[in-house]
């Protein structure tokens, strides 16, 4: 898997929501350690879902924790009601008995401060659920956004794609372009690639056909020879020594031959010629 489908795969979004295994998160660190791209990206993915989560972010009601806790300890320290005593019976032979009348609507004062407190503490407890459920939504709705980003950021990506696979048509299809093949030397026999070079406006692309991988901290480096003397074309990027792409190289004003080396990244003022993998000429 090459760099770029490995950032569009999503794994680095998975990683930044925490829903990886260790097996997992080991490897997109290891990756990200060998990949300044990736590292690029895992940054921007977990510094955009660190900004979305501050923003967002809601802060429980200021003293309901000790609320919940003193409504509940209320209502264990005045219990359950207490049963009414039973009201004796009396005789109709008995002399009249003078009753004090409890209206139904007064209730004992232990169970009404029993129910007072059982309500707060149903209260605050809903409350509290409301504030989870709250944050669960929240949650929600940021990996949508994510996975809404990522969708955009798919849609950007084949758009450039399909910009850069027309280019490369109109470069083949041009008979401006004159094709230089360029075949392995004794250090890589099976290597070959290609240099499409128009002489008029001094225009130089590279199609790589097949390249031995290059050693860690290593680039491939294009060289035009003219008068036999090498003229810096630039440094292959990852997916065009891999063959993914045509890639445009720097324009050579005059050129008899075309030659590939390896060389530190970032590329050198002079060819490495132990290292020379392809060499053609016109």
């Amino acid at each position: 898997m090459t760099t770029q489908e490995y950032i569009e795969s999503g794994i680095l979004e998975e990683y930044a929501l925490g829903v990886l295994s260790e097996v997992e998160r080991a490897e997109v660190e290891r990756r990200a350690a060998e990949s300044p791209e990736i590292q690029r990206e895992l940054n921007l993915i977990t510094a955009a879902i660190d900004d979305y989560a501050q923003a967002h972010t809601q802060t429980p009601p200021e003293g309901l924790r000790e609320r919940v806790l003193a409504g509940w300890q209320a209502a264990i320290h005045a219990g359950p009601p207490t049963a009414a005593a039973p009201t004796p019976v009396v005789p109709a032979s008995a002399a009249p008995v003078v009753r004090q009348l409890v209206p139904e609507a007064e209730a004992p004062a232990g169970r009404t401060s029993w129910l007072m407190a059982a309500s707060i503490a149903l209260l605050l407890l809903s409350a509290a659920a409301n504030m989870v459920l709250y944050n669960r939504w929240k949650d929600a709705e940021t990996s949508l956004v994510i996975a809404q980003n990522e969708q955009a950021r798919v849609a950007t990506t084949m758009q450039a794609t399909n910009k850069s696979l027309a280019a490369e048509v109109q470069v083949l299809r041009n008979d401006e372009f004159k094709a230089i093949d360029l075949a392995g030397t004794p250090a890589a026999p099976t290597a070959k690639a290609r240099v499409l070079y128009n002489v008029a406006t001094k225009a130089v692309f590279v199609d790589v056909r097949s390249l031995p991988a290059p050693p860690a901290g290593k680039q491939y480096q294009l060289w035009a020879l003219d008068q036999g003397k090498p003229v810096d074309a630039g440094v292959l990027t990852a997916a065009t020594t891999a063959g993914d792409s045509l890639q445009q190289m720097k324009d050579i004003n005059s050129a008899q031959a075309f030659a590939m080396t390896v060389e530190p990244e970032g590329g050198s003022e002079n060819p490495t010629l132990s290292t020379m993998t392809v060499l053609g000429k016109f």
